[in-house]
């Protein structure tokens, strides 16, 4: 395993789900990591749990959706740590469910800024330290979505999606000459808070989705960060502009 001492990660959206076992999983790996979110106390509160188990961490609150406080935070933990080796685009999410009949732009905006806009937004920032890392990359999250165009009132999220999987082969054919990979993943149905209230209302149906998926269970939270603190690793040195599906085979149905 290479040492990863000295190295720093920053997790967009890091408070919950996904996004804290990414950070947690990359600090047992050696990173210093920054923990990105919209919820001050949140934040505080896994820092402190992350440090109680010896990993370096820390929290900048911003909305990813915001280009000025993107731009800014990401340039003073480049500039507080001289290189970002890793950055990790997680932040994003459904933003809600509209038919595009009666779909608001500030709607669709939003969904596109949430998904979209935050992965340009940060990547740009952190480039010019990406540039000073060491085997750095960009690790964005697209879904299945983005192919199959999403469920009903999902087509915006799904839109969003495919440009994030466009965006990712874009970044690693632009920074390529800087030794810059970007990968993306592809979760499919990972068993977090974002499906509490299914799980809570219809625990047959949320229970029922494991039907769907060939290896005939729900995907965790570690499953993602197993297969990002590889991409992030020197192991995956000769990968980039790819999207790894993480769904038990559910992509292909069944």
């Amino acid at each position: 395993m290479s040492n990863n001492k000295g190295k720093v990660a920053i997790v967009t959206g890091a408070t919950g789900g996904i996004g804290f076992e990414v950070a947690k999983r990359l600090g047992q790996d050696g990173y210093t990591v920054v923990l990105n979110g919209i919820d001050e106390e949140a934040g505080a509160k896994r820092v402190e749990e992350l440090t109680a188990q010896g990993i370096d961490a820390e929290y900048y609150n911003f909305d990813v959706t915001k280009e000025d406080l993107v731009t800014s935070n990401i340039k003073n933990i480049g500039e507080k740590y001289g290189k970002i080796d890793v950055l990790v685009n997680n932040a994003g999410g459904l933003g809600g469910r509209s038919r595009f009949e009666e779909m608001t732009t500030e709607f669709y905006r939003f969904v596109m800024a949430l998904n979209l806009d935050s992965v340009f937004f940060a990547s740009r920032a952190a480039i010019p330290y990406l540039k000073k890392g060491e085997h750095p990359s960009i690790i964005n999250y697209t879904s299945n979505a983005g192919w199959t165009a999403g469920g009903p009132g999902a087509g915006v999220y799904g839109t969003s999606k495919a440009g994030v999987h466009a965006i990712t082969r874009a970044l690693a054919k632009d920074l390529a000459e800087y030794g810059i990979r970007a990968n993306a993943v592809s979760p499919g149905t990972i068993d977090t808070p974002f499906h509490a209230q299914i799980k809570s209302t219809k625990p047959e149906v949320f229970a029922s989705w494991a039907n769907n998926i060939m290896l005939g269970r729900l995907g965790q939270p570690e499953d993602v960060a197993g297969v990002i603190s590889f991409l992030a690793s020197e192991d995956a040195a000769f990968i980039t502009a790819e999207t790894i599906q993480i769904g038990g085979g559910q992509a292909l149905g069944i």
